[in-house]
């Protein structure tokens, strides 16, 4: 197992992707202000995420991982779509598009 880089030579070689990433999810969070989307939970979730990254701790991809994460133990009657919404839906039968 290689030795962790050196704090200098880590940001030399993240800092401009990682900065690239940042300002992505910013004119993606610009875009859909501008769409009129902000009800989704998605989005939502993608917004509450965003204060655990200014948490201090190694863990804090761990904790953000658990944010997006379906804790639930008892599986849903049937999936509202065909993939993985990549978040939890704050009430399931809206996220579906079903009425109650």
């Amino acid at each position: 197992m290689k030795p962790p880089l050196p704090a200098d030579d880590l940001l030399e070689l993240y800092f401009i992707e990682t900065r690239h990433k940042l300002l992505d999810v910013a004119a993606f969070l610009d875009r859909m202000e501008r769409s009129g989307q902000e009800e989704d939970f998605r989005l939502q979730a993608l917004k509450d995420a965003l204060p655990l990254l200014q948490e201090s701790g190694a863990a804090r991809c761990a904790r953000i991982l658990e944010h997006f994460s379906d804790h639930s133990e008892v599986p849903i009657e049937k999936a509202p779509g065909k993939g993985a919404a990549g978040a939890v839906p704050t009430q399931p039968d809206n996220a579906a598009g079903e009425s109650a």
